[in-house]
């Protein structure tokens, strides 16, 4: 660790990470309970957080009552309030320990896929469990990942470290050749391609009935490399039972011809799950920002209800 890390502008973080450090000696149950606690806390802070995901909500789940969003959006903070302790959990907690709270279901799909020789891409979503799914998948097998950087140097440093501890290859989210070059030397990709996506080749994509802005790359990334696509979701299970990885067997047919219709599907197996454990997407990003000026602002201070279909851009074609 370079020295200069212990200089008086890192020292905040150095007591967040202290913090964190602390929070992985509770025992699981109690654990749980302080982040749920936490999570409640937020809940009913003013902040954008907490506008967003009630909007969401609604765009995405119109069939629920009122009442209903509101207790979705209670619980989907106290999730946020867990998904803390699990990121302590995840970087700190012994292999022993992990293992006796997360039960693993399709490694075989993996082994099975790598046999083939093209890498694999193991298809996740935007989940308040995704650092722990993470945790999770370094048991099966050593698993590259994309990451966003942060400016904070003492952080970088140390998520690189904690990330990597169990098997895991960080690589930064524009380091395309790097994701590609993993992939053909037959490794485990491990990509999350579900959150807005504005950048060049963005196409509109339906994502619970409404155009969103998305990144077709995984088909594209599919095609180029010949690697399999394994839907991989995670989800925390009821009281302290612990948590369930499912990794599906590799998607048929995929690539099709077309990227568009391809990231269709995939929205659609991530749909699947969220309705499956609503409470833990990751309702708080903004998802439907639109692409172009004329599409909606769905997070606009006028802007309530579930958009008519002559309010929504057409999905452009591939």
């Amino acid at each position: 660790m370079p020295i200069r890390l212990f200089s008086p502008r890192y020292w905040p973080t150095w007591l967040g990470l202290g913090f964190l450090r602390l929070l992985a000696l509770i025992p699981y149950e109690a654990s749980l309970r302080l982040g749920r606690g936490l999570g409640a806390l937020v809940r009913h802070l003013p902040i954008s957080g907490v506008r967003t995901a009630r909007r969401n909500i609604e765009l995405c789940l119109p069939e629920l009552s009122a009442a209903q969003r509101e207790k979705l959006l209670n619980e989907h903070f106290a999730s946020l309030g867990v998904s803390v302790i699990e990121t302590a959990f995840s970087w700190w907690a012994s292999q022993k320990r992990a293992g006796e709270l997360m039960q693993i279901e399709g490694a075989e799909h993996v082994h099975t896929a790598l046999g083939r020789g093209r890498g694999v891409i193991l298809l996740a979503a935007h989940f308040t469990t995704l650092e722990i799914s993470g945790r999770a998948l370094a048991s099966i097998h050593p698993t590259s990942f994309l990451y966003r950087p942060t400016r904070n140097e003492l952080l970088a440093w140390f998520l690189a470290r904690c990330r990597s501890r169990f098997g895991g290859n960080p690589i930064p989210r524009d380091d395309i050749r790097a994701l590609i070059t993993a992939l053909k030397q037959n490794k485990c990709v491990w990509y999350a391609p579900d959150q807005c996506y504005r950048k060049k080749g963005a196409q509109l994509v339906e994502f619970f009935g409404i155009p969103a802005p998305t990144n077709t790359f995984t088909s594209r990334l599919a095609r180029m490399t010949g690697a399999a696509v394994l839907p991989y979701f995670f989800e925390r299970l009821p009281g302290s039972q612990g948590y369930r990885a499912i990794i599906h067997p590799a998607l048929e047919n995929f690539p099709g011809e077309c990227p568009v219709a391809d990231t269709q599907r995939v929205n659609q197996l991530i749909e699947a799950q969220v309705r499956r454990v609503p409470e833990q997407y990751l309702w708080i990003h903004r998802r439907f920002k639109g692409l172009t000026a004329q599409c909606p602002d769905y997070y606009g201070p006028t802007c309530s209800g579930r958009p008519r279909v002559s309010e929504t851009t057409a999905t452009p074609s591939a």
